[in-house]
């Protein structure tokens, strides 16, 4: 499906504008200040902000690989949000898609994003909602996904997978009853489960027109976080040193910051097999209180 979302987008729109590249540098974990907060507490209410599973689901990843496509831009530019966004990819252990692949990462650039997601949706539901449980994040964030005025918007679809088949765990539209997923959990437990949810594709569309002071090494790394995790669009991420900030503070981070990285660093080091609502969460947290204390450590040597 999303082979029509890459021919539509092109022939809705010239390619765009290049943007100026910044030089890359980063946001340590330390240098946000706190007053009165525990660590751990904070770290745990980042994780709870800016997580976006699905209803009823635990946090959803990419499982194997990425391809990452870009419409709408110069072939320099595009050329570049792709390699950087395959670059972080790969540094999770992600195998990034060859030249010619299908994107399941599209990153689409318009003047007039509200009608191009409009007439994306429209032309092709499925790949928006298909129809399985837990799927997507439902009707009414569709609709504000089509007619939200944010600079970048996305829309990611996510799979529950039996994790020894890597077979999909539900049944579609359109399925027919003897060919409807089967799962055989050959040690049943309420403690462990064999079905991990995996991203299967994520459309972001950019707004051309809100792109001021904002780099393209920016713009890749706010399109990296939010294309390799579920991230939800209304966080506030204000008292965290992120890039999820781009466009409320442009000069706060050049790149993926620390928080960031320890944040995609322990979604992709899950073990996700814990049958508990949250588990994954738990593990995240861990991971970001282990970087934020090898950092600290590493600064007093």
């Amino acid at each position: 499906m999303i082979e029509l979302l890459v021919a539509a987008a092109l022939a809705m729109s010239p390619p765009q504008e290049s943007m100026q590249e910044s030089q890359d540098a980063g946001t340590r974990l330390e240098d946000i200040q706190v007053t009165g907060r525990p660590l751990e507490a904070l770290i745990r209410d980042f994780v709870d902000d800016v997580a976006a599973p699905n209803t009823g689901r635990n946090l959803a990843r990419w499982d194997q690989g990425v391809c990452v496509g870009a419409a709408n831009l110069q072939a320099e530019t595009a050329q570049y949000l792709v390699d950087r966004i395959s670059t972080v990819a790969e540094d999770l252990d992600l195998r990034p898609g060859r030249p010619g692949c299908t994107p399941n990462i599209l990153v689409i650039v318009s003047s007039e994003p509200r009608a191009l997601t409009a007439a994306l949706i429209s032309r092709s539901p499925r790949s928006f909602r298909p129809g399985g449980s837990g799927m997507d994040r439902g009707g009414a964030r569709l609709r504000d996904f089509r007619d939200g005025d944010r600079p970048v918007r996305w829309w990611a679809v996510s799979v529950p997978t039996d994790s020894y088949t890597r077979q999909r765990a539900i049944r579609l539209p359109g399925d027919c009853a003897s060919c409807a997923p089967t799962i055989l959990a050959p040690l049943p437990s309420r403690l462990s489960t064999r079905i991990v949810d995996n991203l299967d594709r994520v459309i972001v569309v950019v707004d051309l027109t809100k792109l001021e002071g904002v780099s393209v090494q920016q713009l890749a790394d706010y399109i990296a976080m939010v294309s390799l995790a579920q991230i939800d669009p209304e966080a506030d991420t204000g008292a965290y040193a992120s890039i999820l900030n781009l466009f409320e503070q442009p000069e706060a981070a050049e790149s993926l910051t620390d928080w960031d990285l320890a944040y995609l660093e322990g979604l992709y080091s899950a073990q996700r097999t814990q049958a508990q609502p949250g588990a994954n969460r738990s593990e995240v947290v861990s991971t970001i209180r282990r970087a934020h204390r090898d950092a600290r450590r590493d600064d007093a040597e």
